[in-house]
């Protein structure tokens, strides 16, 4: 049976309720103070492959969308981590968080340390979004109704625990904080507009279902290849890497 507006929004906030991967021991580690430098670096490091992924996705999804006014509202996603003539953007502040943790911003850019999970969980959401219907491309960036809270939770606990937080390293999370509303509200709007049967919610549901898991799969792979039992695979990246001082001398 179909959902009404309000069960259908619910059941989607209960997927982040369940599966959001706030709830991923590394982030509990990460945010508690209990991450190591190189464990933050690690990090740092394959997450910049997901940030750097995502106006790619964006650019793939807006080349299949016929609709000028989908396109015109989408393009901002784009320019928030490109960077516009007066807005840096999301990836050159990424870089400054690599930089802020002593990393060499030219090796995160280059992507030589990322972990294959990683690459293979990201890789496939950007293949997810060119290639499923667009209900389901749009859903999937649902993720975005809770991160918020764990961007607002980030900004906490690394300024509380680590020194090299600041408002410079960490403007990429205090800027989403202000980016990623106009986003949720109009990636909610779309998806409970035209998820208007029961097998469009269930697409739509099951879509965002998988975006947490590659955002979930992610930190699993990190929490095994540098916390426990600090497995790291051949070609990721290893402690003493594309430090920033190493550039120097």
């Amino acid at each position: 049976m179909t959902q009404t507006r309000e069960e259908f929004e619910a059941r989607l906030r209960q997927i982040g309720a369940e599966r959001y991967h706030d709830k991923h021991p590394f982030h509990h580690l990460l945010h508690g103070g209990g991450c190591t430098p190189d464990q933050v670096r690690a990090w740092v490091i394959n997450r910049y492959y997901y940030q750097h992924s995502i106006p790619m996705k964006d650019a793939a999804f807006m080349s299949r969308v016929e609709s000028p006014d989908l396109r015109r509202a989408w393009r901002s996603r784009i320019e928030d981590h490109d960077g516009t003539d007066t807005n840096p953007g999301g990836i050159k502040r990424w870089l400054k968080l690599a930089e802020a943790v002593g990393l060499d911003p030219d090796y995160v850019a280059s992507t030589e340390g990322v972990m294959p999970a990683t690459k293979f969980a990201v890789d496939a959401y950007v293949r997810f979004v060119r290639d499923k219907t667009l209900l389901e491309a749009v859903a999937a960036s649902l993720t975005e109704l809770f991160a918020p809270k764990i961007h607002a939770d980030r900004i906490q606990g690394l300024l509380k625990n680590y020194d090299f937080a600041d408002d410079s390293s960490l403007s990429y999370f205090q800027n989403r904080l202000k980016e990623a509303p106009k986003d949720v509200a109009f990636g909610l709007k779309w998806v409970l507009d035209h998820a208007d049967t029961q097998e469009k919610q269930d697409m739509a549901a099951n879509a965002l279902i998988c975006k947490t898991d590659v955002l979930w799969s992610q930190l699993d792979a990190l929490h095994s290849a540098y916390v426990e039992p600090g497995r790291i695979p051949p070609g990721a990246w290893q402690p003493g890497q594309g430090m920033a001082n190493a550039k120097a001398a």
